[in-house]
């Protein structure tokens, strides 16, 4: 499933401080919440990652052994030892393990390049994580929590009904 452009055009037209800032708090609290979420990677630790929704104009870089992320835009010269593509969405629902990555990159909904080693490792360390997003996020939303879950649970199921 892409985004709507009324959710996409905003956010690509965000300031890059804003998103990252965002971002960071997003993953620093994923962090605190599967503490040991990179443990399973090894070697893989220091490699870096890139992620970029297709339907943003923005990519990923995630470098486990700092514990960082960085927001640029698509265009930005951001190397990775392994990167991956796709709809936003779905590449959130692979974060969860709520769809089959084989069967969308055959699909061609999803891209891989670079170390495939080291992105399956990342693969088998989410899958191991118990990523629930609604949860998770909920859980960082204090007295919001309840619309905050009920709304990122609303989405995923959107979400899953395009990519089933």
């Amino acid at each position: 499933m892409i985004l709507p452009k009324a959710v996409s055009h905003p956010i690509n037209h965000m300031p890059l401080p804003l998103l990252q800032q965002a971002t960071r708090l997003v993953f620093n609290q994923m962090l605190r919440q599967h503490p040991n979420l990179f443990d399973r990677l090894g070697t893989h630790a220091s490699k870096s990652f890139r992620f970029t929704p297709t339907d943003l104009d923005l990519s990923f870089l995630i470098v486990p052994a700092e514990r960082s992320i960085t927001v640029s835009r698509k265009s930005a010269d951001m190397a990775a030892d392994a990167s991956a593509g796709g709809p936003l969405l779905t590449l959130l629902a692979l974060l969860e393990g709520q769809i089959d990555g084989d069967a969308m990159f055959f699909a061609r909904s999803l891209s891989i390049a670079g170390d495939m080693e080291a992105m399956l490792a990342l693969r088998n360390a989410l899958d191991d994580s118990g990523f629930d997003l609604p949860r998770d996020l909920g859980q960082a939303a204090g007295p919001f929590a309840p619309l905050v879950t009920h709304l990122a649970e609303a989405v995923r199921r959107r979400a899953l009904v395009g990519q089933v």
